[in-house]
């Protein structure tokens, strides 16, 4: 720690403390209790019960769950291609350039995202490209609003990416393409994994632009939980997203998992 006297540290680790649970665990630690709960009328949850997660393993949560779990793996597979790609395009560009596709790829995410997916739904509502009404539409929407995050994670690990590898390989005789494949993106991976984890945990909770677009049979479970809790079902709404929470966790954890050949570096 960058405080080096005992009682200063103390000082942060309380003023941590004191921000952190109220700002970030304790909305957290409600919504848990309340998955769990049929009623809440004090200052703690009654009628304690798990009916809320019998009824998510019997009924339609499920398909929710995978069909937002397949979207966010298929919307994250794609911004990291189309960020990786743009952000070793933009590499080589001049620094106009490389401002013009930095605010491209950052436009998405200066919007309000409900714009996007009103965007889309009129664009792709007429031939040739008619995807209204398709679970494409919505893959294509989050994947648009998460390449952006996917963009910048890997420009920046670029800017830290030490050239002489690079040089090496090309002294050696080695051609741009195997340099690519078997020197930049192995040094690249950890910034990779990290940015698909950061794409898959946002197209996972994404909403806004959800419900501009998505069809009947492809409603991911972030819809299933608004409207559950539009109708004044809280507590149902609350074990869902409890649900939400745990499978976006699980799959985060098992990227940060992976050891790359770069780790070992």
């Amino acid at each position: 720690m960058l405080v080096h006297s005992k009682g200063a540290r103390r000082a942060v680790w309380i003023l941590f403390f004191v921000l952190f649970l109220p700002v970030f665990a304790l909305p957290l630690l409600v919504i848990v209790a309340a998955s769990f709960a049929t009623s809440w009328s004090g200052a703690l949850p009654s009628g304690p019960t798990l009916a809320h997660y019998q009824d998510i393993a019997h009924g339609d949560a499920g398909q929710a769950l995978l069909t937002s779990v397949l979207t966010a793996l298929a919307a994250s597979a794609g911004a990291l291609t189309v960020g990786t790609w743009a952000a070793l395009a933009a590499e080589r560009l001049g620094r106009r350039a490389r401002r013009l596709v930095d605010g491209l790829f950052l436009l998405p995410v200066a919007v309000p995202s409900v714009v996007v997916g009103l965007s889309l739904l009129v664009a792709f509502s007429q031939p040739p490209f008619l995807l209204n009404g398709t679970p494409q539409i919505v893959i294509i929407a989050h994947t648009v609003l998460v390449t952006a995050f996917a963009y910048q994670s890997v420009t920046a690990a670029l800017t830290r990416l030490d050239p002489a590898y690079e040089q090496s390989a090309a002294g050696l005789g080695a051609r741009p393409g195997y340099v690519l494949w078997r020197v930049k993106l192995p040094l690249l991976l950890p910034s990779l994994t990290a940015a698909a984890g950061l794409c898959f945990a946002l197209s996972m909770g994404e909403l806004s632009a959800t419900m501009m677009i998505y069809p009947p049979d492809w409603m991911p479970l972030p819809v299933q939980i608004f409207a559950t809790t539009d109708r004044g079902s809280l507590f149902a709404g609350a074990a869902l997203a409890v649900t939400l929470m745990a499978a976006t966790l699980i799959v985060l954890l098992g990227v940060s998992r992976i050891r790359t050949k770069a780790a070992y570096r």
